[in-house]
């Protein structure tokens, strides 16, 4: 695991893909702080609205960017018939492949500290809340690019693969967002919109901004990228075998 670990993170920074990535999220999640997050304006010392809220926002589509290569270009050149040859499991080479996309996540979020940095020389932040608010980040990414893991084992087509993980994130987001829920209070009884409501990833992401480090939370979180990650082995066993 170690091995395709060292490898996959290797290749993203061999080729421009992470550098993109990680650039393109810096740029839009401080364009969006400052201008539709008005963080000057509020004085939102936490990060909630104007920094972290707009996370879930950019993964949908960023995260599934990153992550349609990992086993749709594999079955796309044949190294999937070829990696089956080797004293391995699957399970080595996707928590390998995974972990790799994850680390180049985690250093995108990394690189946010200066934020962190700036409502304390400027006020009297809640530095636990804004730890949380990363954690919640942090699993909200991690979530979508086990979503786009198992998509891409389906396809050998990257386009698809993206475009397909790209609507299942968006869907996911979108349900949770106020003005839907709405719709959805209006349309349905209350247990069918709190079950609906209860899928969505705003739902779990936005107690973690709070503060309000939740076991229900965390479990809704670790369900999804379990069940991918199974699947994904469930599929790529049955096509090895």
């Amino acid at each position: 695991m170690f091995t395709i670990f060292k490898r996959e993170l290797k290749s993203y920074f061999t080729q421009p893909t992470a550098y993109a990535v990680i650039c393109i999220f810096l740029f839009m999640s401080l364009f969006l702080t400052f201008t539709l997050g008005n963080f000057i304006q509020t004085g939102d010392a936490n990060l909630e609205w104007s920094f972290f809220f707009w996370h879930p926002w950019i993964f949908m589509l960023l995260a599934p960017a990153l992550g349609m290569r990992l086993w749709s270009d594999e079955q796309r050149s044949g190294t999937i018939e070829l990696l089956g040859t080797f004293p391995t499991t699957i399970w080595s080479a996707i928590l390998g492949k995974y972990l790799a996309a994850v680390v180049v996540w985690f250093i995108a979020l990394l690189l946010t500290y200066p934020m962190v940095m700036a409502v304390n020389t400027l006020g009297n932040p809640d530095n636990l809340t804004i730890f949380s608010g990363y954690i919640g980040s942090f699993l909200v990414c991690c979530t979508f690019l086990a979503i786009t893991c198992l998509i891409s084992a389906f396809t050998r087509d990257q386009v698809s693969c993206l475009i397909i993980s790209c609507s299942i994130c968006v869907l996911l987001v979108v349900i949770g967002f106020d003005h839907v829920v709405r719709v959805f209070a209006q349309t349905f009884s209350e247990t069918t919109t709190d079950a609906i409501v209860s899928t969505a990833v705003l739902d779990h992401y936005q107690p973690l901004l709070r503060g309000a480090v939740r076991i229900q939370d965390l479990v809704y979180f670790a369900s999804i990228i379990t069940a991918c990650l199974l699947s994904t082995s469930a599929i790529l066993n049955a096509k090895r075998s």
